[in-house]
């Protein structure tokens, strides 16, 4: 990781970018005095191009708590790189004060105490205040949405992604990419799409599969402060493999790195003046990507929920990564001059709920969009006393409740619950409603399964999960965590090949080694099979949670890993 001074340095000595951050600054005075919102959106105008970046709202249009990971390994040349650097090394590294409002927001150390002291984040009507104030600055910003916009709450599912089309048409989105989206099915997609959109839906590396031929528009060309800005959009690449490819068979996706340097090349050779890749690849593999691809100004990254301060510089492209679930709002000043970046301003601004004015019209809509569902949202099922987070490569509280709900329910030996990063948080004290529930579960295919497992598959899954997130080619990544585990121990050397990170596989509650030929009950969710049959896991976890009452988890220790 290149520090914000030697970027600095880097960038000055090669006279070919000149570039700048305002996060460290704003964090330093953040520990020492009370936040306010001027004090959020303060930023000096810089050049003549502006961008804002939105990404992984994941429908959560009311202000939540999220808990940033504890545990983001990163492996090959990524290994201690962002994102994968995390905590008190992650705050060192961008000169973040411990207990400051952006160690709360950026940062897993005393979430409890810190959460409780600065309060939730995000909110669409906080994120249009801040919209709307970039926009009064700067006539021409455009503003860009990375994806997984439309799933991941209970109003969403219900709707079909309505209210959230609603919301961001309403905010006046420039142009949008995708993942979850098609796991409403094409039909649904296509129906948004042709006929309630505003603004375009990009995706280059989404093709016919009958005319192996694009599919949707590759990017779209603004005309802002004088400059041609072409905008390039790359869809999640893996969707036939990470999600159902039976609910869209009529697409291909993939990484199409050649597909992406010809449009480069095409807009080039319009006559744009700045190159943006509106990404849904995931971190790593943008990095990647970056490095491979020239004539690339500019990647704004989704997908991976990483919320990085200061831009990382990939030779002379800039990648971005604004978080998730509406906590952060990035905003690029760029410096464009004789179709060339000469400089950059970037700030990512965290979403204070408390701090940040809602805007009055957008509050309006959101409440007109929930109002049909109030009741059930709303409805108590228990509370906890446990903090309940998702984000980490392994077990997270929430996960653990799951599983736990899972094996009761469905009376079975092991659970197995997706390694998903979406799904807020709730502090001991909580309530839990069923909209909270459907924060971490609500999904098209979500039917719970019970079936038999012999112990070589249950290695095998495990094994093939874990090479989606430790294989060292970023290309081989699909940037989700481990899948949960409930019932079932096994260590896991990171630094491994394909076949041999897993081992010493036991059933948790007796220590009892897993046998390659015996069989196990195994429960789980989000099978990518169609017809799947079961009951709906937001149904199974609100029986559980109902029967309980109140949530006390114990401390997970039955994943053991090396090789760090």
């Amino acid at each position: 990781m290149i520090t914000r001074r030697e970027f600095i340095q880097v960038a000055m000595a090669s006279s070919a970018l000149v570039g700048a951050s305002g996060f460290g600054t704003w964090s330093r005075v953040a520990a020492q005095q009370a936040l306010t919102q001027d004090q959020l959106l303060q930023f000096d105008d810089f050049g003549n191009v502006t961008l804002i970046h939105v990404t992984d709202i994941h429908a959560q249009l009311k202000p939540i708590y999220f808990r940033e990971p504890e545990i983001n390994i990163g492996v090959g040349d990524a290994k201690g790189q962002v994102p994968h650097v995390t905590g008190a090394e992650f705050q060192k590294m961008f000169s973040i004060a411990p207990g400051s409002g952006d160690a709360y927001a950026l940062s897993y150390p005393d979430f409890e105490a810190l959460a409780r002291g600065y309060g939730r984040m995000g909110g669409m009507d906080r994120v249009a205040t801040v919209v709307k104030a970039i926009r009064a600055a700067r006539p021409d910003s455009i503003l860009l949405d990375g994806g997984d916009t439309w799933h991941g709450s209970m109003t969403s599912f219900l709707t079909k992604g309505q209210d959230m089309v609603n919301v961001m048409n309403a905010l006046g989105v420039d142009a949008m990419t995708s993942h979850w989206e098609w796991t409403y099915g094409t039909e649904r997609v296509k129906e948004i799409v042709e006929t309630q959109l505003k603004f375009p839906f990009l995706g280059a590396n989404i093709f016919d599969v009958e005319w192996d031929e694009p599919a949707f528009e590759p990017y779209k060309i603004f005309e802002r402060g004088g400059q041609r800005i072409g905008v390039i959009g790359q869809a999640f690449p893996y969707m036939p493999i990470a999600n159902p490819k039976w609910m869209f068979p009529e697409y291909s996706f993939g990484i199409r790195e050649e597909r992406m340097q010809q449009v480069v090349d095409e807009l080039r050779a319009e006559g744009v003046d700045l190159v943006v890749v509106l990404s849904h690849n995931g971190f790593d593999v943008d990095k990647k990507m970056g490095g491979r691809v020239k004539g690339i100004d500019v990647i704004l990254s989704g997908h991976t929920h990483d919320a990085v301060p200061e831009p990382i510089l990939i030779g002379e492209t800039i990648l971005i990564a604004t978080g998730s679930n509406g906590k952060f709002v990035s905003r690029v000043d760029l410096d464009v001059r004789d179709g060339k970046m000469m400089g950059f301003r970037h700030k990512l601004i965290p979403i204070f709920s408390d701090v940040i004015t809602p805007d009055a019209d957008m509050a309006a809509l959101i409440d007109a969009e929930r109002a049909p569902f109030k009741a059930q949202l709303e409805e108590r099922i228990g509370t906890t006393e446990s903090l309940l987070y998702r984000r980490g490569n392994f077990n997270g509280s929430w996960d653990d409740l799951i599983c736990d709900a899972i094996r009761t329910e469905r009376d079975v030996q092991i659970a197995l619950s997706p390694g998903v990063r979406w799904g807020t948080t709730l502090l001991p004290g909580d309530a839990i409603t069923r909209e909270d529930i459907h924060n971490v579960t609500s999904m098209t295919y979500g039917a719970v399964y019970r079936t038999e497992m012999t112990g070589e598959t249950l290695k095998t899954v495990l094994e093939d999960v874990a090479d989606n997130i430790f294989n060292t080619d970023p290309y081989y990544q699909q940037g989700g965590d481990m899948v949960r585990v409930g019932g079932l121990a096994y260590a896991i050397d990171v630094s491994k090949p394909m076949g041999s990170r897993i081992g010493a596989m036991a059933l948790a509650d007796t220590g009892e080694a897993i046998e390659p030929a015996k069989s196990y009950t195994v429960a789980g969710w989000a099978s990518v099979n169609e017809g799947t049959e079961g009951p709906q896991i937001w149904d199974v976890v609100e029986a559980h949670i109902r029967k309980i009452g109140t949530v006390r988890l114990q401390p997970n220790t039955s994943v053991t890993v090396t090789g760090v």
